[in-house]
């Protein structure tokens, strides 16, 4: 076996240097726990043995079970000491260098109306191993690898809390009122680019992805084609002030039907995507679906009481808000143990906040600006380590991304048009309609992410998807704002003229 073909499992440093297994195959027998840890890795104690004799193998998983954890604090460089060697300062490097590049980039790209959103992929991408990562010594002072733990569970936490933000901005008594013509749009809006995603799915499990499995792959390319990142669309109709015109009311109501059937069908990607029976995934997805229950009616209760004794006008108690905090996190648990995603709880829990009266509005302003400002740009970092933009190279990369991109705006942009048109709205009215519902942002990075830690999508195949990201996201700030600005200038005007006022969104400008 090359050296180039090595990958050690994390958890055979452990077991290579146990002492059952320090002698033959056959103690395996002795030590169930250990049997079914190889049984779940696809490995026999035999080709176990058999790879440890190799000498690239045992060097490997030495110096994986030798590499000590890092500690938290340096007794500083004058005790001779680097503080880039311990977790804490080293964490607060990457912060640091993170935030500021990612604003840099930001007031670079202001002026071409770009969202933040493009300055955080592009400065995760520069830092990872397509640009400045391909310094080994950069790479190995800045992010080496035993550094990214802390910061893939500081970039996840801040992400936790945004998607309890997204799901607090849902108002579920809204989505009961949308009507017929907002509903249609939604259901072409994902169905029709869902569809027209398994198809790419299969064409890229045929050509770059055919190691993966199929039902989760499928499920996983279906979704990220077909998702809304909702807080985007929200920032371009505040940018455009079109969110109190009838187009812009009825876009955000379809992106918001969209955004809670993308995270249900994502939440059965992850279920199929475990390594067990299907009958495992049915337990996951039951178990899901009794979370929710529980959510509604016993969580939904106690935060309505909270809500209640948080008059307007009055300062919302401090124990509230920890304790709404503390329950986002506590669903996380309950959601990750169940084998779906801990970031499915922390959105449940935003959604049966009752948002009615302060209480909801000060939970906003507590966290949305350490999360947006520091937590968020980590996971673009987090995701650009991920992506190697070099494995995109040769005739077939290149015509596969050029497809991603063509049949995601295909399939959202025509299925929304193809709806509006049958819900008698005017033809330009539509083209926006088409335009807006195809902005995508975090939520499918979100996705792609998910994709990738269960194994989903090998590198190739997230770099060509992060690529449809970049270019999807890039079209935000041009193609649709003048889309949209030139068939609703006149009811636009017409506001204006009756002194009517476009409202700042509450949902996240990103």
């Amino acid at each position: 076996m090359g050296r180039s073909e090595l990958v050690v499992p994390s958890f055979l440093p452990r077991i290579f240097h146990s002492s059952p297994l320090s002698s033959k195959p056959s103690e395996v027998k002795k030590e169930p726990k250990t049997k079914a840890i190889f049984k779940s890795a696809g490995l026999t104690p035999a080709k176990f043995f058999a790879l440890r004799e190799s000498p690239a193998v045992a060097g490997e998983m030495a110096t994986a079970a030798c590499t000590p954890p890092m500690k938290p604090t340096s007794n500083g460089v004058f005790q001779g000491e680097n503080p880039l060697d311990y977790a804490l300062p080293l964490a607060i490097l990457q912060i640091c260098l993170v935030v500021v590049l990612t604003r840099v980039l930001a007031f670079l790209l202001r002026p071409l109306r770009q969202p933040r959103v493009i300055a955080e992929v592009i400065g995760g991408i520069l830092l990872g191993p397509s640009a400045l990562g391909r310094s080994k010594a950069f790479l190995n002072a800045v992010f080496p690898k035993h550094s990214l733990t802390v910061l893939d569970t500081l970039a996840n936490i801040g992400l936790l809390f945004f998607l309890f933000l997204v799901g607090l901005e849902l108002d579920i008594n809204s989505l009961r009122r949308t009507g017929k013509r907002a509903l249609a749009i939604a259901i072409a809006g994902i169905s029709l680019p869902f569809v027209v995603g398994i198809g790419t799915s299969v064409v890229l499990r045929n050509t770059i992805a055919k190691d993966v499995r199929e039902a989760p792959f499928l499920v996983f390319m279906g979704v990220a084609l077909s998702i809304t990142a909702l807080p985007v669309l929200a920032r371009i109709l505040a940018e455009l002030k079109l969110l109190t015109t009838d187009i812009g009311r009825m876009v955000m109501s379809a992106a918001a039907v969209n955004d809670v059937a993308a995270w249900i069908l994502l939440a059965l990607a992850i279920a199929l995507s475990g390594s067990g029976s299907p009958l495992v995934s049915l337990w996951v997805l039951l178990s899901g679906g009794g979370f929710v229950f529980f959510a509604a009616l016993f969580l939904r209760p106690m935060l309505a009481w909270m809500a209640r004794h948080s008059p307007e006008g009055e300062p919302v108690k401090e124990v509230y808000i920890c304790a709404t905090l503390s329950t986002v996190l506590a669903a996380g648990f309950v959601t990750d143990t169940i084998g779906i995603h801990a970031l499915f709880g922390a959105f449940v829990v935003g959604i049966v906040v009752p948002k009615e009266g302060p209480f909801a509005r000060v939970l906003i302003e507590k966290v949305e600006d350490l999360i947006s400002g520091l937590f968020l740009p980590l996971y673009f970092v987090s995701s650009g380590l991920k992506t190697n933009v070099t494995t995109i190279s040769g005739g077939i990369s290149c015509a596969l991304l050029a497809l991603v991109i063509f049949n995601a705006c295909l399939g959202k942009i025509g299925g929304t048009i193809i709806a509006s048109l049958t819900m008698k709205v005017p033809f330009r009215e539509a083209v926006t309609l088409g335009f807006l519902m195809n902005t995508k942002g975090l939520v499918e990075l979100i996705v792609l992410n998910v994709g990738k830690d269960r194994k989903v999508l090998n590198d190739e195949t997230f770099a060509i998807m992060v690529h449809d990201l970049h270019h999807n996201a890039d079209r935000d700030g041009n193609i649709q704002a003048s889309a949209a600005s030139c068939p609703l200038q006149a009811p636009q005007d017409r506001a204006r003229r009756h002194g009517q006022r476009a409202a700042r969104p509450g949902l996240l400008p990103r």
